[in-house]
C-alpha cells in the first residue's frame, strides 16, 4: 500500500482551498484497493491488492494516512474499517481513528473523451520527456511555456520544451492513430508526475488524448492531466538551418571542462566565452572580481576561427542529459544559435541562443 499511497499523495497539495482535496479517495472492490488523489489539475489513480471483506469507499486525509503507513514496520499489514464519520486503521497493536469526508464530494479533473489513443514503449515515453523537460520555463508570464509540448502526427511523436533562451526537442517514430498533426501542452506538474510514474515501470503504456486532458495508463496506475489551453509558439523558426561549422568533442571531457570553468562565471549571467581554432576549443569565464578560468579541450574542428558566448548552465544541462560518448555542436557565426546533438542519434536536438559577453 505504501508505494501506491506515495504516488497518490504527490499530487495532494498541503494547503487546499477545498478540504476534500487534502484527502485521498479509497475504494475497496473486487479484491483490490483503489486509491485516488487530485488537485483538480492532475489526478493520480493507483490499484493495489487487498483482502476486501466488505466493499465500500471513503476519503481519508492523505498526509496523515501516508505518515501512519510510513511509521509502521515494512512487513506490517494494515486493516481499514470505515464508520459514520471516522475511519479506523489498525496494524498489530497500533490503532488510529481518522476523520473522513463524504466520498460523494470528491471531485474529478474531468472527462477524458479520448479523440486518439495509442500504445508507446515506456522507454520511448521516458526518453521523450527526460530529454526535453529540463528546458521548460518556470513561472513565465507566457504560461504556455511552463509546460511540455507533445506534437502528435500519424507516425511520430515529438516533445518540445523551451524557456525562450534554449529549446529541447526529441523525436520518436510511432503509430499514434491521429488523422492530422495535433499539439497538446502538458503543464509542469503533470510532466513531473509522469516522470515519477515512468521511473519504476517497464514494457508498454497506454496514452489517451482528449480535447482538454491527457491520460497515461499502466496496469496498476493512471495519471490524468488537465492540459494547458494555449498556443505554443512556432518553434521551427528558431531551429537554425544546418550550420557550416561543426565541432565534435568527447562529451564527458567537455562537460567536466565547462563545469570547472563555470566556477568563476558570473553567478547571475553564467556566461562562458568559447574560442574555436583548428583542433582546439578554449572555454573562458570571468567573475565580477576579475578572476579568470580557462580550459583547453582537444576537439575535431577544421573551420575558421570563431568566438561565441553562452550561458554555461544551458550547455551543462544538455551535456548532462545526453548519454552518447561524443557530442556535436553546429555553429554558423557569433550571433547565431548553436545546435547540439549526439552524432550517432540526432533524434534529440538542443538549440541554445548565444550571449553577448
Amino acid at each position: 500500500m505504501l508505494p501506491a499511497l506515495q504516488a497518490v499523495a504527490n499530487v495532494v497539495e498541503r494547503r487546499q482551498t477545498l478540504p476534500i482535496l487534502s484527502n485521498v479517495l479509497l475504494t475497496a472492490e473486487n479484491g483490490r484497493l483503489h486509491l485516488l488523489g487530485t488537485d483538480m489539475e492532475v489526478e493520480v489513480s493507483v490499484n493495489c491488492d487487498a483482502a476486501v471483506i466488505k466493499e465500500g469507499l471513503t476519503t481519508v486525509p492523505a498526509r496523515k494516512l501516508l505518515d501512519i503507513c510510513r511509521s509502521l514496520p515494512p512487513e506490517a499489514s494494515v486493516q481499514i474499517e470505515t464508520g459514520a464519520a471516522k475511519v479506523k486503521i489498525q496494524s498489530g497493536r497500533s490503532r488510529f481513528l481518522l476523520a473522513t469526508l463524504p466520498p460523494a464530494e470528491f471531485p474529478s479533473v474531468g472527462n477524458l473523451d479520448a479523440t486518439s489513443e495509442f500504445t508507446i514503449a515506456i522507454e520511448d515515453l521516458r526518453d521523450l520527456i527526460g530529454n526535453t523537460q529540463f528546458a521548460m520555463a518556470h513561472q513565465d508570464v507566457r504560461y504556455y511555456l511552463n509546460g511540455l509540448l507533445l506534437e502528435l502526427s500519424p507516425n511520430a511523436v515529438r516533445a518540445i520544451a523551451t524557456d525562450g533562451h534554449r529549446l529541447a526537442l526529441c523525436d520518436r517514430e510511432l503509430a499514434t492513430g491521429v488523422d492530422a498533426p495535433k499539439q497538446i501542452i502538458i503543464p509542469r506538474k503533470g510532466v513531473m508526475e509522469l516522470v515519477r510514474m515512468l521511473g519504476h515501470l517497464e514494457g508498454a503504456i497506454s496514452v489517451g488524448v482528449g480535447l482538454n486532458h491527457l491520460k497515461v495508463t499502466s496496469r496498476d496506475q493512471s495519471v490524468t492531466i488537465k492540459l494547458i489551453d494555449g498556443k505554443f509558439p512556432d518553434y521551427e523558426r528558431v531551429i537554425p538551418k544546418e550550420g557550416e561549422k561543426l565541432v565534435t568533442a568527447d562529451r564527458e571531457a567537455l562537460k567536466a571542462a565547462f563545469g570547472r570553468t563555470s566556477i568563476l562565471s558570473n553567478e547571475k549571467f553564467r556566461g562562458v566565452r568559447i574560442s574555436l581554432t583548428k583542433g582546439l576549443l578554449k572555454a573562458a569565464a570571468h567573475s565580477p572580481e576579475q578572476e579568470e578560468a580557462e580550459e583547453d579541450i582537444e576537439v575535431d574542428y577544421t573551420s575558421e576561427d570563431l568566438e561565441i558566448g553562452f550561458n554555461v548552465s544551458y550547455l551543462l544541462d544538455v551535456l548532462g542529459v545526453l548519454k552518447s560518448r561524443n557530442v556535436r555542436l553546429e555553429l554558423s557565426d557569433a550571433n547565431s544559435s548553436c545546435v547540439l546533438y549526439a552524432p550517432e542519434d540526432a533524434r534529440a536536438r538542443y538549440v541554445i541562443m548565444p550571449m553577448r559577453l
